[in-house]
């Protein structure tokens, strides 16, 4: 690990895409902390903790919701369209289908419709998130015209979200990574001191001498989980089934050693099925907000089956999880394109039939580790929501073992992509010499 990180100071290339990329990121935390105008975050910043939905769009976020800046939406608008796009592209309107499968120039009209939608989706979600905020906090707007209000500050919110995918663009074109998922890692890792701070307050600060250690344990059994977490993801991330593939003009028969494998993820889904269940659970609240006042019945009823803070409500998530987890690896892995490729190289798999044979076998074993890893996840994204229900480990900190899923994730694609860029330079090198 220490030799990769002197490589890639000493190549003048990605030094360049690594600094790139942190003055975007400069930009992004910038932009976080501008509040927009006319409003008054005090009641805000004292419901962020209390409220489960101001909470997890806050960390989605990257903390600008707390204080309502201008990049308060993040990308979240942007990823909730292009899984809709997806959703859509499946055969359900056929000439988002055909643009699909039509290669590099449907993709990118499919992406120019993924912005439209995001900008509609940005504005819709600004402008109910302000008003239902201004009733559950009446001294918010300094205006006394709420609806204007609203429409001025949605559109703020609406341009701000559009402004940060135009930096995760360029972070994905001259920086590292990909540029959308590098933004919300650097929100969340932007929180995790005011969480680790706040669950130390929680924990211990407010104790006696007498019940001090009893704070402390509790104290270690959350740095405990958050550590066991961050094990746990890697190993999803890493583990893989080897399917073993053999080429036709090979007259010998190949060593173990040498064999060849088409390697499947266990988890090819990565942490996207989190943040879309998550997005999944709170949209609703959101949306519920903008028509009951806090405190009714059909508020708690619905706290109730998707706040995360009840078995109930952990039960549904965990559906959601195992389904995205399938659905979005259908969308990763193609085994129908795969066994084409294979058949097209000359390779096969060593006992089966080249052809549907073997696109049926790959989708039996992809179907088979996608179970693995579907429960997998869905039991490292519950784990930190469950804790807080039997134990005395404060409620924000199911928020942040989402957010740590999600940053060791998009953490280890992106050091996977720096690799592949030193490796690549290096038979670069080698060629010219």
């Amino acid at each position: 690990m220490f030799a990769t990180f002197v490589s890639m100071c000493k190549n003048k290339e990605i030094r360049n895409r690594i600094l790139f990329t942190l003055a975007m990121l400069f930009i992004f935390r910038f932009g976080t902390a501008i509040t927009v105008p006319g409003v008054n975050t005090a009641e805000l910043l004292s419901g962020a903790d209390d409220n489960s939905l101001i909470a997890m769009m806050n960390l989605l976020g990257g903390g600008g919701l707390e204080q309502l800046s201008i990049f308060a939406l993040g990308v979240g608008p942007y990823i909730t369209a292009s899984i809709i796009i997806q959703l859509l592209s499946m055969d359900v309107i056929p000439p988002l289908t055909e643009l699909a499968k039509s290669g590099a120039t449907g993709r990118k009209q499919l992406d120019r419709y993924t912005r439209y939608l995001a900008v509609v989706l940005s504005f819709f979600q600004g402008f109910t998130m302000v008003f239902s905020f201004s009733k559950t906090y009446p001294t918010l707007l300094e205006s006394n015209a709420v609806f204007a209000q609203c429409f001025y500050i949605s559109t703020l919110l609406t341009a701000g979200s559009m402004f940060l995918l135009w930096i995760g663009d360029r972070i994905s074109m001259k920086g590292i990574g990909n540029g959308v998922s590098i933004i919300i890692m650097a929100g969340i890792v932007a929180r995790l001191p005011h969480q680790f701070t706040s669950a130390y307050q929680t924990l211990v600060g407010s104790l006696d001498s007498s019940a001090m250690f009893g704070g402390l344990l509790n104290f270690g059994l959350f740095i405990l989980c958050y550590v066991l977490i961050m094990i746990f993801v890697v190993f999803m991330q890493l583990a893989e089934r080897k399917i073993p593939i053999q080429y036709t003009s090979s007259t010998v028969q190949t060593r173990k050693k040498d064999m060849t494998y088409l390697p499947l993820k266990i988890n090819s889904a990565s942490v996207i099925p989190v943040i879309f269940s998550s997005a999944i659970m709170v949209a609703p609240l959101q949306i519920a907000r903008f028509f009951y006042a806090e405190g009714s019945d059909v508020l708690v009823t619905m706290t109730k089956y998707l706040g995360l803070t009840t078995p109930i409500s952990l039960v549904i998530y965990v559906i959601l999880i195992l389904m995205f987890t399938f659905f979005y690896t259908k969308l990763q892995v193609d085994p129908e394109k795969i066994a084409e490729n294979l058949g097209k190289s000359g390779t096969y798999i060593p006992g089966i039939r080249p052809g549907t044979e073997t696109k049926e076998y790959i989708t039996k074993v992809l179907n088979r580790i996608t179970v693995l890893g579907a429960i997998g996840l869905a039991f490292i994204a519950v784990l930190p929501h469950a804790l807080p229900l039997f134990t005395a480990l404060p409620q924000s900190m199911g928020l942040g073992g989402t957010g740590i899923i999600i940053v060791v994730g998009v953490a280890m694609e992106t050091v996977k992509q720096l690799e592949g860029q030193l490796t690549q330079k290096s038979y670069r090198g080698f060629m010219t010499r």
